[in-house]
């Protein structure tokens, strides 16, 4: 019944189409990119259910308050506490491999701002819990978000980050002044 409702409203209200080519697996990261708007939550979240499947997410703690905090939290949010250095990457990892089924969607630039430096935390939790990247891009130029590709992480960081930035590199955020890829 969710997925129906779901489908309807991205698909039909909405107007957005899903490629999804990548297998559902019992557990990954989603890389989600670009993140240039405050909709990207709601679109992705509308997207991965009308497909079937389900993700939480991760977002900095200042927007749990109430009665957002409620809300966020329902829908699989985890609060990130931005300013203090916690073992955010571990405490995941742990409870990822606790987990019978774990999906978790990050964006890799950590702000809706342009940000050539991403952040790496999404790469290290999928390393160390020897699980898939999905890449999932959101397309507001074409009306689309595509899953067409993941990658099991190597340990090489560097040439890692560079397959996962250059498969983000034709998607159309929202506002696509505020992504950057960086240095590819």
């Amino acid at each position: 019944m969710k997925q129906t409702i779901c489908r309807f409203i991205y698909q039909k209200v909405l107007g957005w189409k899903a490629e999804v080519n990548v297998p559902d697996f019992d557990k990954c990261i989603i890389c989600a990119a670009p993140h240039t708007t405050n909709w990207d939550l709601f679109i992705g979240k509308l997207f991965i259910s009308s497909i079937g499947r389900e993700s939480g997410f991760m977002m900095k703690k200042e927007w749990f308050f109430f009665p957002l905090g409620i809300l966020f939290r329902w829908m699989g949010g985890i609060p990130v506490h931005r300013s203090k250095r916690t073992s955010m990457v571990d405490q995941i990892i742990q409870q990822i491999k606790k987990s019978e089924k774990f999906h978790l969607a990050i964006t890799p630039e950590g702000t809706r701002s342009a940000n050539p430096e991403w952040k790496k935390g999404f790469y290290y939790i999928a390393l160390g819990a020897q699980i898939p990247i999905v890449l999932i891009g959101i397309d507001y130029e074409k009306k689309c978000i595509s899953a067409n590709k993941y990658l099991i992480p190597s340990g090489d960081i560097e040439k890692d980050m560079r397959e996962i930035k250059l498969y983000f590199k034709h998607f159309k955020g929202k506002h696509p002044e505020k992504f950057a890829l960086g240095e590819i």
